[in-house]
């Protein structure tokens, strides 16, 4: 146990930077060293794991088998919220812990990474203004008045919805209700929290896929791990492995000889559109058939979303076909003055929620709730639940594991433990206009950088500061900038170029060219840190274009089976996968 201090490497250097060092660390003490937990999955709930392990006193590991956050956790609906239709479904305890949760995240763990977002909701007939407004009111007076940082709902009369949202058709509605819940930028967010738990001692190593179950015994006591940058396998022992891989729960439970399916696959796609093509001054929710559809402002973007569909092709890269991309568009259509067209769409993305298996035959009345199970002595999986509650999920899982060891464990403090970017967050953001001045970069960069780094923005200034070439940005489009890409490689464990482009930017979806026209120019930027040749930016690029190829033309497809046989076209980059 390492009792949660700050840990550095034998060489003084902090161990919160995810470089290429760190990585090839991490791998050889891994391989010869015994760890309490052994996390299977980087996305937000196996990080969070690692977070809540390691501020108890454990040793702990994450292995994860593509980049942090590569699956469900980076192509979520951006949202940190109650769950609004859980108020009408009765599901009280599930929404207030959701609500509390926003309530910390906003003030205490991630004010530079979850923000506000306002959202309008049309009343279409006059007792729905009794009706809505009574849940809307009950979902604020869940979230209590202390530490709940963000204002009560308002009633809109016709005239106020006209002037806050002309792009919605008169008919559509008699008035509005707007209330409050909040935003996140889901990848960055599970990168944050990575470095934090490694800068409390987690190791956190990506590319690395279990491949099989140790047991000693009648435990499991360990797993087998594939490193599919270097092909190298080796064994990981440890006293508990969690089993937190969302969507792939299931086959590491019949690694260890369990044949029962816990975990149903949900998908939700949605869509990038430009905030000029929707004239509305918050975001947009409306009831549809099966759900509810939102229109999220998510910087240049309205993000439109989502579908709910059961999903049993490919959960790597699940595909969003014709027919889902004109259900979003159609669905909004109906109350908008102004129709969109897929000419409109920027870009399209698409997630697996692991939902609880349940009786049901529609995915969206499946329950949102965990469930953690002991599933072997030895193996701990957490199963369902959704990004808002990940920090309790992380706790009910370190407590179980803690049971299946006999372990008399502290109680879970990671309420009490913010991101790496927070703590100095407020004077950071209340100096930004001095450090445009000082670094002569634009207070719309400075913004951008605080935005996403936090008080870690330093870390970013330094590196222009010994090359002033990287305070160039990627593109014209956004203030990404170059020496972000340096950063994501050095401190944020990038190891491809598609990394860089889907998750620790997002060029990949707000641009038109989807990343295209800057993949030459950040692989080139990539090559030096991780010591790529000519040929090897060659194979970078070109795997990028093809993945994107294959994701217009999926986006084409009329149906499921022949949208995910052609997104398929492009092989995952990382060896070993197919």
């Amino acid at each position: 146990m390492n009792g949660g201090q700050i840990s550095q490497d034998r060489n003084g250097l902090s161990n919160d930077r995810l470089g290429p060092e760190y990585r090839q660390s991490a791998l050889s003490r891994l391989s010869t060293q015994r760890v309490d937990v052994l996390v299977v999955g980087g996305g937000i709930t196996g990080i969070g794991c690692a977070l809540d392990a390691a501020t108890r006193g454990l040793s702990v590991a994450v292995v994860e088998q593509r980049d942090l956050a590569s699956g469900t956790s980076s192509r979520s609906s951006k949202l940190i919220h109650g769950g609004l239709r859980y108020v009408e479904q009765f599901k009280f305890g599930l929404v207030r812990e959701a609500l509390s949760e926003r309530g910390l995240l906003l003030s205490k763990l991630a004010p530079h990474l979850v923000r506000r977002v306002d959202f309008l909701y049309p009343l279409t007939k006059f007792w729905e203004r009794l009706y809505v407004g009574l849940g809307i009111g009950l979902y604020d007076l869940m979230a209590g008045q202390r530490g709940n940082p963000l204002p009560r709902h308002k009633h809109l009369s016709r005239k106020e919805v006209h002037r806050r949202a002309p792009a919605l058709a008169s008919h559509t509605y008699r008035g509005a209700i707007v209330y409050s819940d909040a935003s996140v930028d889901d990848a960055r967010y599970v990168i944050s929290a990575a470095r934090t738990a490694a800068g409390l001692g987690a190791l956190i190593l990506t590319s690395a896929r279990v491949t099989g179950i140790l047991r000693t015994d009648d435990r499991v006591s360990g797993v087998v791990v594939k490193c599919l940058e270097t092909g190298q396998k080796f064994n990981v022992s440890c006293g508990t492995v969690v089993n937190a891989t969302g969507v792939w729960s299931d086959d590491i439970e019949a690694y260890a000889g369990a044949h029962t399916s816990r975990v149903r696959a949900s998908k939700g796609i949605h869509l990038l559109i430009p905030r000029n093509r929707i004239n509305l001054q918050s975001g947009l929710i409306l009831r549809t058939r099966e759900s509810v559809l939102f229109v999220i402002p998510w910087d240049q973007h309205w993000i439109v979303g989502t579908t709910d569909t059961d999903w049993n092709l490919d959960r790597a890269h699940p595909a969003a076909s014709e027919k889902d991309i004109n259900y979003l568009l159609s669905t909004l259509n109906n109350v908008l003055n102004t129709p969109l067209h897929s000419g409109d769409v920027v870009g399209v993305y698409a997630g697996l929620r692991p939902l609880l298996a349940g009786e049901s035959d529609q995915t969206s009345e499946l329950s949102r709730e965990h469930a953690v199970s002991i599933s072997a002595p030895g193996l701990v999986s957490i199963s369902g639940g959704k990004y808002t509650t990940y920090r309790v999920m992380a706790s009910d899982t370190v407590d179980a594991v803690a049971l299946d060891q006999d372990l008399g464990l502290p109680a879970s403090n990671t309420a009490s433990v913010p991101l790496i970017g927070a703590v100095g967050y407020s004077k950071v953001r209340s100096e930004a206009a001095k450090l445009s001045k000082q670094t002569g970069l634009s207070m719309e960069v400075i913004d951008h950088l605080i935005s996403r780094h936090g008080d870690r923005v330093g870390e970013i200034l330094e590196l222009i500061s010994d090359d002033a070439d990287l305070a160039r940005p990627i593109t014209s489009e956004f203030p990404y900038l170059r020496a972000e890409v340096i950063h994501a490689v050095r401190s944020e464990a990038a190891l491809h170029l598609e990394d860089v482009l889907t998750r620790r930017t997002r060029l990949s979806v707000q641009t038109w060219d989807r990343g295209t026209e800057s993949a030459r120019q950040v692989a080139v930027l990539m090559a030096p840190e991780l010591g790529w040749n000519l040929d090897t930016i060659d194979n970078e690029v070109d795997h990028y274009l093809r993945r994107v190829a294959s994701e217009r033309e999926s986006n084409a497809q009329s149906d499921d089976q022949t949208a995910d046989a052609t997104r398929l076209g492009a092989n995952d980059v990382r060896r070993g996968i197919s």
